[in-house]
């Protein structure tokens, strides 16, 4: 079904649009949510808060393109839970380690919305400047949460030169946040 369509059911407030969401973004939600939690039931629990979550939004938002919609509404239900459940005791997990490795250029979380707002305003003007492919990884390691390993895999590269890239990368997007930030 296209997505303009299942939009349609939200608006009709037609229960098949939590089914044709499930059907067409199901695997794509639980991907973004085990790399995160990787736990199968949490992942579970997560993708359909996600429906709930959805369901909730449409209306009166009109999302542009639902894959995306959907996947942020998954990422931050499971990286809210990922907190709340590990919250020190697992410092060694993937994702850990990346927001760890974020930190560097971003800093603590800081609670105003405006600050939030900027800075995701910025971060879109910063990766619209790399390459496809520079994006790519970036998205893979922060956005997804996959692990060197799975990055190397998927670009034919080693892990380390994965590792350097994104040094590079961290590098670059901090020294824009504080160009910005003066």
């Amino acid at each position: 079904m296209e997505d303009e369509r299942i939009i349609e059911l939200y608006f009709a407030r037609d229960d098949s649009a939590i089914k044709a969401s499930s059907e067409k973004y199901g695997s794509y939600c639980s991907a973004i949510a085990q790399n995160i939690l990787n736990c199968h039931e949490d992942t579970e629990e997560c993708v359909n808060d996600t429906w709930l979550r959805a369901w909730n939004a449409i209306p009166p938002t009109r999302p542009s393109r639902l894959s995306v919609f959907l996947g942020r509404i998954t990422r931050n239900l499971a990286l809210d839970r990922y907190r709340k459940e590990n919250s020190q005791k697992h410092a060694g997990s993937q994702t850990m380690l990346c927001l760890d490795e974020l930190s560097e250029c971003i800093g603590g979380k800081d609670d105003q919305i405006e600050d939030q707002l900027v800075l995701k305003d910025l971060m879109e003007h910063f990766l619209s400047k790399l390459s496809t492919r520079d994006k790519d990884i970036f998205l893979y390691r922060y956005w997804y949460f996959l692990s060197m390993e799975e990055i190397a895999e998927r670009f034919h590269m080693s892990e380390s030169a994965i590792k350097m890239k994104l040094m590079r990368i961290r590098k670059k997007l901090k020294e824009q946040l504080e160009k910005e930030g003066e």
